[in-house]
């Protein structure tokens, strides 16, 4: 019997994997991303590498830096200002928009994004919790049939798991309210658009955003680092 080929991975597949270590927090802020570790991971040559780096800084989601390579991004206290606000001037637009266009399809999709992030936090898995918050607010975006306003928020929202995974609260306890009031308010969000009140719900949107920036705290801790070729192998 002939052995199976493994095919190496595309180029968005590799994208795809570090993206998703990134926003699911297996890779924090300030991790240095070696070349060479990371094709070993992958199974690829080096130049394979460059371009998935590339793409990544372009999204400001890794830090390119002449003569010492790739880091996660590790937002500054100002950028991480930036970042709310333009979400806040984005997305209560979009959840018009979405109103608009939603089907009854959508609304069970949002529905089941906060059950999975309440489950997900009930399970003390804080890092799931995260990124699902962000898939209910992603999953308005693309359903609000502005696509460049939805390009934009797909990379704010990376942007912002950075930032929630430098600034939010260190204590676990902390996090598990923190998120338990993100599902509290997307419930209340999806109240309101559910009855199709298209001005309560970019209010509500609006105080959310405004709710999550006050949560954070502007002092970094220190992660240790994370071993690329265990995390990708």
């Amino acid at each position: 019997m002939s052995e199976a080929v493994v095919l190496p991975l595309s180029d968005s597949e590799m994208y795809e994997r570090v993206l998703s270590a990134i926003l699911d927090h297996r890779l924090p802020p300030g991790t240095k991303l070696v070349e060479d570790k990371l094709a070993s991971a992958f199974g690829v040559s080096r130049t394979r590498i460059r371009p998935v780096l590339v793409r990544l800084a372009n999204e400001q989601v890794v830090t390119l830096t002449p003569n010492r390579g790739a880091t996660i991004a590790q937002p500054t206290e100002q950028e991480a200002r930036e970042v709310f606000e333009a979400r806040r001037l984005i997305e209560p637009r979009l959840v018009e928009l979405f109103i608009a266009r939603a089907g009854k399809d959508d609304m069970l999709c949002l529905k089941r994004c906060i059950a999975d992030e309440d489950a997900a936090r009930l399970a003390g898995d804080m890092r799931r919790a995260i990124r699902l918050s962000g898939d209910f607010h992603l999953h308005i975006a693309e359903r609000a049939g502005h696509q460049t306003l939805g390009r934009i928020l797909r990379e704010l929202t990376s942007r912002t798991s950075l930032i929630l995974m430098t600034y939010s609260p260190a204590h676990a306890r902390e996090r598990e309210e923190a998120t338990a009031c993100g599902c509290r308010e997307h419930r209340a969000l999806l109240d309101a658009i559910t009855l199709r009140d298209a001005p309560e719900a970019a209010r509500r949107m609006h105080e959310h955003l405004t709710r999550l920036e006050s949560q954070l705290q502007f002092a970094p801790p220190a992660d240790a680092t994370p071993d690329l070729a265990a995390l990708f192998s």
